[in-house]
């Protein structure tokens, strides 16, 4: 997978990204990064690539013919028209699923904006596709530029150490990811799950799946509309159904690190009356499907 990066910071690129696994990857040659400075194609040779924004208004607009030029240099060292992603807030907003799809490209081409914007015309130009990490607004593309750079590595083969460390993570199957623990068994009054410590293959995975789901549920319901349930998966959720709501007694949660931050997400399945109202939607329409 080979990164290029149009923008007015290229250090920003280059020191985020030459760090830890995606920079190992850089290092290994699974990954290649080049940052190309849109100032070094000035109009006036001075480095501004901005001018005001016909019409009025606030702000600067950065105008097309540098963006343009930088491009058009780029994609002759390259040999081809890569697609071209921009960074925006008017995009589709950012997924798992689109990571993967990205991660089947051979060369992508990001393009950071600035300011109050870029000149429409270069962007009906050269971009294929128009990305949001999120419904906010950011100073510039960088930042989402390497958010989508390091999800997407993480498809590429070779980039993880670790084959199955890419495929049971959140949003790779639709659900949440379920707890992890490591060592010791015992901290601070707090035990691993016994099926953690058993051994038993199948069950560590059902017990895996079952806290996806349950954790799915509690933080992001919306997801389970789209996941592909099955026998098992739906017993599992029409038993949460039968369970004591937990955190219902009006008393305030400790703030400190020797209680569960995450309301019993590791091994409690009470449900509040609204998630039992989310969940007995979801399997009235899953059994009918």
């Amino acid at each position: 997978m080979n990164y290029y990066v149009l923008t007015l910071f290229p250090e920003m690129i280059e020191n985020g990204m030459h760090t830890s696994i995606i920079g190992r990857a850089i290092a290994g040659g699974c990954l290649s990064l080049e940052t190309v400075n849109i100032r070094d194609y000035s109009l006036t040779g001075n480095g501004r690539i901005d001018d005001y924004p016909y019409g009025g208004g606030a702000g600067m607009v950065m105008q097309a013919e540098p963006i343009c030029r930088a491009y058009e240099d780029l994609v002759q060292r390259i040999g081809k028209r890569p697609r071209v992603v921009y960074l925006t807030p008017q995009g589709r907003v950012f997924s798992q699923q689109m990571a993967e799809e990205f991660a089947r490209e051979q060369d992508l081409i990001f393009l950071c904006g600035h300011y109050e914007g870029i000149d429409e015309r270069v962007l009906e130009e050269i971009v294929t596709d128009h990305v949001s990490i999120g419904d906010y607004v950011l100073t510039g593309g960088e930042l989402p530029a390497m958010v989508m750079m390091d999800a997407i590595a993480r498809m590429v083969p070779g980039v993880l150490s670790n084959r199955e460390s890419g495929q049971y993570e959140s949003f790779q199957d639709g659900l949440l990811e379920y707890p992890q623990y490591s060592r010791p068994e015992e901290w601070r009054g707090k035990q691993v799950p016994p099926v953690l410590l058993s051994g038993h293959h199948g069950n560590v995975e059902r017990w895996r799946r079952d806290q996806s789901l349950l954790r799915t549920l509690k933080n992001r319901p919306e997801l389970l509309a789209g996941a592909e349930l099955d026998k098992k998966d739906r017993s599992f959720l029409r038993s949460l159904l039968d369970e004591t709501p937990t955190g219902q007694d009006g008393q305030e949660p400790d703030a400190g690190c020797g209680t569960s931050g995450t309301a019993g997400m590791g091994d409690g399945k009470g449900l509040t009356p609204e998630e039992k109202k989310i969940l007995t939607k979801l399997l009235a329409f899953s059994e009918k499907a």
